[in-house]
């Protein structure tokens, strides 16, 4: 039998839609081709645009560029709004249920500090938060 996890009572979380997950240190989110399309199809652009304009290759992986602050390119400043949020990638859907952040009690304290719906709102259960978890290695 293994151990449960830390987070087995389940986590709550609702996004408040602050736009820290978006912003801050530089990184990776990482976009599949399929993504990219839906990304495409949803700004009414052709797909090589959005890959030239939007996306940076890493490890031999395609990302999402970010601004020189960190900022993904697809971050609205003014609004602190995602301007593709209905079709944002798996990484950006799945927030905060990442194995990193899920790693310990200490990892998801920091996503806290950082995520102010992080914690709060939405009720998950360990079925849900490890549904998400598992759609992406992070």
């Amino acid at each position: 039998m293994s151990k449960k996890p830390w987070y087995d009572d389940g986590l709550r979380f609702r996004c408040t839609g602050c736009g820290n997950c978006c912003t801050g240190e530089p990184g990776v989110v990482w976009v599949s081709d399929e993504e990219l399309a839906a990304i495409a199809e949803f700004l009414d652009e052709p797909v090589g645009a959005v890959r030239i304009e939007h996306t940076r290759q890493v490890r031999g992986q395609t990302s999402l560029k970010e601004f020189a602050n960190g900022d993904c390119t697809f971050f609205d400043g003014q609004t602190r709004r995602c301007r593709i949020y209905p079709v944002r990638p798996t990484q950006c859907q799945t927030w905060p249920f990442w194995e990193s952040n899920l790693d310990s009690e200490e990892s998801w304290e920091a996503v806290q500090l950082e995520c102010p719906g992080a914690g709060r709102g939405d009720f998950f259960s360990l079925e849900q938060i490890e549904a998400a978890a598992a759609k992406i290695q992070i």
